[in-house]
């Protein structure tokens, strides 16, 4: 049996930038093993299974796979299957709210095609997990292969997902920045994150950051646009101000040293000292469609 699928690009306005998602509108059918196997076989960051949803008030349930892993959620898969399925005009109109069943529980996105391109907003109100410990400098520097006093901080952070962030000096030191796998599988790879999130730039509020991420144990070399990572990056600048109410935005760039410029738009909403409502959106391009065939022991 032959499954459709969609490829968009996700958080740009220009064909073949942002990250690539494979979006299976309808998964009905499949079995873990071969979403899995199609995941792989794409090899995209992440692709998602479109499912009919347990609570029938929610539009749909959506499944995120990289090519080795499933997640509870991602940011780039979200944002982008709400893009396709607006596009394919199976769940929503010009500008609607759907609320997707995710593995974190259900997840709010925001649509507007009013202005001629498809922009998504995904809404989470839940807290973002920080264990007791945090890694070092010294441990972030050495796994990014740069000297200790080119990382300012260093701290981890996860919604969904986990990631180790690594505050780093300059634009210089992200774009110099290479995987050290030694050190890397010495300090992160079964520690509490293993995916690094390292990024410049202005973090008070209205700044822009530029941003990179490597995440190996789920098979993702290096991320053009990391949604997930940009939603636990807002909540923890927004918790570091001194203001204890307020909304707060971030615009962050991310996937330029692989070619595929993306743009991210990062808000969290501050109430009684703590971050409440975090958002993550951007553009989101439709490039092609194909069809994967499912085969005896999938």
């Amino acid at each position: 049996m032959a499954h459709e699928f969609v490829i968009a690009d996700v958080f740009t306005d220009t064909p073949f930038g942002g990250n690539q998602l494979a979006v299976f509108p309808e998964a009905q059918g499949l079995s873990a093993r071969a979403m899995q196997a199609f995941a792989h076989e794409i090899n995209f960051a992440e692709s998602t299974f479109v499912l009919p949803p347990a609570d029938p008030r929610h539009a749909c349930r959506v499944r995120i796979f990289t090519p080795k892993a499933e997640l509870p959620f991602a940011g780039h898969p979200t944002v982008g299957t709400a893009a396709v399925l607006a596009h394919l005009g199976t769940m929503a109109p010009a500008t609607e709210t759907m609320i997707f069943e995710e593995g974190i529980g259900p997840v709010a996105v925001e649509i507007d095609t009013g202005d001629g391109r498809c922009f998504t907003r995904l809404v989470v109100e839940q807290p973002v997990e920080r264990p007791p410990t945090n890694p070092s400098r010294r441990m972030a520097a050495a796994a990014l292969s740069l000297a200790e006093d080119a990382v300012l901080d260093s701290w981890f952070a996860g919604l969904g997902v986990r990631f180790a962030f690594a505050h780093l000096r300059d634009k210089a030191a992200v774009d110099g920045a290479a995987l050290d796998r030694a050190a890397w599988s010495a300090n992160f790879a079964r520690a509490w994150a293993s995916a690094m999130y390292l990024f410049s730039g202005d973090p008070s509020p209205g700044g822009e950051l530029y941003a990179r991420m490597f995440a190996p144990a789920f098979g993702i070399e290096e991320d053009p646009a990391t949604g997930s990572g940009a939603a636990a990056l807002a909540a923890v600048l927004a918790e570091r101000l001194p203001e204890k109410e307020g909304a707060f935005a971030w615009r962050i760039v991310q996937g330029v040293a692989l070619g595929r410029p993306s743009l991210i738009e990062a808000a969290a909403e501050k109430r009684w000292n703590r971050p409440a409502r975090l958002t993550v959106g951007g553009c989101t391009v439709i490039t092609g469609e194909g069809r994967m065939n499912t085969f005896p022991g999938y």
